[in-house]
């Protein structure tokens, strides 16, 4: 018997940033991701419990329920919540849009109950190595050799993983620092931090230079910011002729695997084998050589679609609130309680650094050092959100947690930035008598292009857009004289 739905509205999680692609889709493209038990799965885990609930309820039934029935297992109060729910899954197309009667999606529904019980032949979960893939005779002598290794250890694909993210991390961290410039990831990786926004170009094939978007990007934990990446990889999928379909199937397949386990690439299709570069780049998947018949999914694709930590360290600069480093005093000195080389870079954006000791980083946060973070497109509410969010447990017992002088001083220097705006334009000066400047002068008032005046030097400052009407305009009046 259904369990009667109570009010959740104090266990309401935060949609999945995946949702909201995946509400975009196409009805006849969400059908042929439905048609893969193993996207069937992954999609039901980004799903609010209540939604989950819903679907448990209906998965089993032969034939549709009517909503009215449906409804009478839903308290008055939590009413909104459910509709919200039913919305939710009509727009994936899970669900019907219909006020009469309520039945999953039939390939859906086909799909999950085969996903939860078993069977089939399809490989959605992947091929495991060990039970034999499907050789031909060119790749099988190379098998054979693979069959001799070892597979890596849990160790070796956290080790693998971590050092992969932690080099884009670190790229976009010390990219506003001359002297600092560590290893790059791949092309493939720097396109798509430009095409993100997370990184710009200070001037037309120039380096890339972090943006505000993302420092943005750094306050998020792992899980956020390798979804930030993939969304924008799944929106450039088309652009690069790739079948979205199975480039979402592929990093679903990922999420189920076993951490820990090879995986023939023999059933992959000629677009999911294009993507492992990108997904190694990404440290998602370990390959023993570029050319190998098998892979290793990470704890980073592992965990695509689950609550598990993706990182087995702490290593990112996402800390949780209660693993704080950061002390901030009323002086504007900074201890940072931290070895990791990530989290000191991230602080050294808007820090100056006056002691490095092997688990503590002495600083300061000046005007200077707040100015050369603005300059780069760091805001100050940015800045004083990452002091909050991983600001040391001791000073979690502060009311307010952060200094108000340093907070709003931070805030002052940024309206400094602002106080001054610059635009191209040009200065019209000169004019032979007051009755000839007060006549173009009133013309460039009609145009709406006079960005400055003075009358009593007789000169005004105009747009560069209205300079060649002023310009026609006292060319004409020179004419008729």
């Amino acid at each position: 018997m259904p369990t009667t739905v109570q009010d959740e509205s104090q266990n309401v999680k935060k949609e999945h940033v995946l949702l909201p692609f995946l509400r975009g889709q196409s009805q006849n493209t969400l059908t042929r991701l439905y048609q893969r038990p193993s996207t069937c799965l992954s999609i039901f885990r980004l799903l609010s419990p209540l939604e989950r609930q819903i679907i448990m309820n209906l998965l089993w039934l032969e034939s549709a329920i009517s909503t009215s029935q449906m409804a009478t297992w839903v308290v008055r109060e939590a009413r909104p919540l459910y509709d919200s729910a039913l919305e939710t899954l009509a727009r994936i197309h899970i669900l019907p849009h219909s006020t009469v009667k309520l039945a999953l999606n039939a390939t859906f529904k086909t799909s999950f109950r085969q996903a939860l019980t078993g069977g089939g032949t399809s490989g959605s979960f992947g091929v495991p190595a060990a039970d034999g893939h499907d050789k031909n005779q060119e790749g099988e002598a190379a098998d054979k050799k693979e069959d001799k290794r070892s597979p890596p250890t849990l160790a070796m694909l956290d080790s693998y993983a971590l050092e992969r993210w932690e080099t884009v991390l670190h790229y976009m961290v010390s990219s506003s620092n001359s002297e600092v410039r560590p290893a790059e990831p791949s092309p493939g990786v720097r396109f798509l931090l430009k095409t993100s926004g997370l990184m710009n170009e200070e001037r037309p094939g120039g380096p890339l230079k972090i943006s505000s978007m993302g420092f943005q990007f750094l306050l998020h934990s792992p899980h956020e910011q390798l979804w930030h990446l993939l969304l924008q990889y799944l929106y450039l999928a088309e652009q690069r002729r790739m079948d979205l379909v199975d480039v979402l199937s592929f990093l679903f397949m990922l999420s189920t695997m076993e951490l820990g386990r090879e995986y023939s690439t023999s059933k992959l299709t000629r677009t999911q084998v294009a993507m492992l570069d990108d997904l190694r780049d990404y440290g998602l998947i370990w390959m023993r050589k570029t050319k190998s018949s098998r892979l290793s999914p990470t704890r980073l694709s592992t965990t695509l679609t689950s609550s598990s930590p993706n990182l087995p360290t702490a290593g990112g600069t996402s800390s949780a609130p209660d693993e704080g480093y950061i002390i901030l005093e009323t002086n504007y000195r900074i201890y940072a309680y931290t070895d990791n080389p990530l989290q000191t870079s991230v602080l050294g954006l808007f820090t100056t650094f006056k002691y490095r000791f092997p688990n503590l980083v002495v600083g300061s946060i000046t005007r200077d050092s707040v100015k050369k973070a603005l300059k780069d497109g760091i805001t100050a509410d940015q800045i004083i959100t990452y002091l909050i969010t991983h600001a040391h447990s001791n000073m979690r017992k502060n009311n307010p947690l952060l200094p108000v002088t340093v907070q709003d001083q931070i805030r002052l220097w940024e309206l400094e930035k602002n106080r001054l705006k610059s635009q191209e334009g040009l200065l019209y000066t000169a004019f032979a008598s007051q009755a000839d400047y007060e006549l173009v002068l009133k013309y460039a008032k009609e145009l709406d292009v006079v960005l400055w005046e003075n009358a009593a030097k007789r000169c005004f400052f105009g747009t560069v857009e209205g300079h060649q009407n002023i310009k026609g305009f006292i060319e004409r009046r020179q004419g008729e004289r």
